[in-house]
């Protein structure tokens, strides 16, 4: 099957930030919207930052007049539950809580016609188990937006275990037909998105925990070395602290308790303490006119005036050794295996292995630092470099001047 037409009634059910934006991208798309929230006037809060929006993407000239006219009127704010009896597809954007989940969608079903589809924009939810309890759980489907909706692209089309593929294929194309990049994954947990941004969190976390350094250099290390837009604690605080522990312990849940996916007692502080974030004005940053912004902790220049000797083929390394030649530093090759000297210290390219283990163990002299990958090293402006316990402080000074 293919997407669902423009005259297909859309029900959305949650009007928060996740349900106002795909209630904005389905209208948008041409289709009449009717969106229902439990809360009285919640609803029409979101239908009128919803034109807000409009009306400010008209002023910048993103949209013209009509578009956002149309979208407008294709906007209704549900009186009741029943009003969404004439949708063909509902879409759940409620708190993440299996059980609610459970009896809301059931209590839809139960009005809707027998092919409409119910969606759930749950993040980390089985599908299988949301859908376990309809009449009908072949017709639940998992569509994750991610915030905000109306910008990002990118829609996950989750299948239950007993999820009929017709369905999945018409969440699918509907998602394409709204112009967004949509693909298909099974439930399993955390699907794809935030099954592999766990890592990009908890490694931080840890990290932090560990006193490796502070949010504001990791958040550093993560942008300018590793080129990602933002860094993790940044985009926590974006997120939502609470949001996104919320995913980390359904994930870390449904793996069972898998320790590459623990939650982080120092979100939980942070979250106990109501500090979520930009919406709170305090998450692992302060937000505010007051707010004082962090610099990250660079390490002091001490100039170079020692030769760099490269041992070999230098590997991916070359791209810095090609850096310092063009920079004047004095290099020169030799035979070796591919290790680079600064001084009397010895730089290696980071295997995951901490500099110290490698000094321990015997494969490192005492005087050994790593440096860790950067996207591009011809173009970084900063590098992440770890001494090990035995080197000393002035030779890991050369090793920065450089």
């Amino acid at each position: 099957m293919g997407a669902l037409t423009s005259e297909t009634i859309v029900g959305v059910v949650g009007a928060g930030t996740m349900g106002a934006g795909i209630a904005h991208v389905a209208a948008a798309a041409g289709h009449r919207v009717i969106i229902f929230d439990q809360d009285k006037g919640v609803a029409e809060r979101a239908i009128a930052g919803i034109a807000a929006r409009l009306e400010r993407s008209v002023e910048r000239g993103r949209i013209d007049e009509e578009l956002a006219n149309q979208t407008n009127r294709n906007l209704t704010a549900a009186v009741s539950i029943n009003d969404l009896s004439e949708c063909r597809l509902v879409i759940e954007a409620i708190v993440e809580n299996l059980g609610i989940k459970r009896l809301v969608l059931g209590e839809i079903e139960k009005m809707v016609s027998n092919d409409a589809i119910l969606a759930t924009n749950t993040s980390s939810l089985s599908v299988t188990a949301i859908a376990a309890e309809l009449e009908r759980p072949e017709q639940c489907v998992g569509m994750h937006f991610f915030n905000p909706a109306p910008v990002m692209r990118l829609v996950e089309i989750v299948h239950g275990a007993v999820t009929d593929s017709e369905v999945a294929a018409t969440a699918f194309g509907t998602a394409q037909a709204w112009g967004k990049t949509a693909v298909h994954t099974k439930s399993s947990p955390g699907f794809i998105v935030n099954r592999v941004a766990r890592p990009y969190y908890g490694e931080a976390l840890r990290l932090l925990s560990e006193g490796a350094a502070n949010v504001v250099t990791l958040d550093a290390v993560y942008t300018e070395c590793g080129a990602w837009r933002m860094g993790p604690f940044s985009l926590l605080d974006l997120i939502g602290l609470d949001v996104n522990l919320d995913v980390s312990k359904a994930v870390f849940d449904a793996t069972f308790n898998d320790p590459r996916f623990a939650p982080s007692f120092v979100q939980q502080s942070l979250v106990d303490a109501g500090h979520l974030g930009r919406k709170t004005g305090r998450g692992f940053y302060e937000y505010g006119p007051d707010a004082v912004e962090p610099e990250p902790a660079t390490a002091p220049d001490h100039g170079l005036d020692k030769e760099v000797v490269v041992h070999g083929d230098p590997g991916p390394l070359g791209a810095l050794v090609d850096r310092w030649s063009m920079r004047g530093v004095s290099v020169t090759h030799v035979a070796g295996d591919g290790l680079i000297s600064v001084g009397d210290i010895q730089l290696r390219l980071t295997d995951g292995r901490p500099a110290t283990e490698l000094v321990d163990v015997g494969l490192a002299p005492p005087n050994t630092a790593v440096i860790d990958w950067v996207h591009d090293w011809v173009t970084t402006s900063r590098v992440c470099i770890a001494a090990a316990s035995t080197c000393s402080r002035s030779s890991l000074g050369t090793l920065v001047g450089a």
